[in-house]
């Protein structure tokens, strides 16, 4: 079975961005679930998958990054409002036997990700 990961990238400081608050969500007809909240670690990533085994399945999903709490967190001074806050990237798993894993590259003036495996 496949797995769901992430991971975050401060590319200001070029470093793993460490203590960013993720949400994940499932997108279902009746609207968003909650599914977890996680923080990452010293390396940027959560300590385990977010999904896998009988829990990753095929559908829709959020991930929120705390991305302004993380750079007020690290002395940046900001906008108000910030210009980059609260990064939500909207995807989809189509197949459960596949790893997905969906970084997050981030300034506080831009951000990118990609599909990793």
């Amino acid at each position: 079975m496949g797995k769901l990961s992430t991971h975050v990238l401060d590319i200001t400081l070029g470093q793993a961005g460490v203590g960013v608050q993720i949400e994940l969500y499932a997108v279902e007809a009746g609207g968003k679930r909650l599914l977890k909240t996680e923080l990452t670690n010293h390396d940027g990533r959560c300590n385990a998958p977010l999904l896998e085994g009988a829990d990753l399945k095929a559908g829709l999903y959020e991930l929120v990054f705390a991305a302004g709490d993380y750079f007020d967190a690290q002395g940046h001074t900001l906008p108000s409002p910030k210009f980059i806050d609260r990064v939500t990237l909207a995807f989809g798993i189509a197949d459960v036997t596949q790893n997905y894993h969906v970084p997050l590259v981030v300034s506080p003036w831009a951000y990118s990700t990609y599909r990793g495996s």
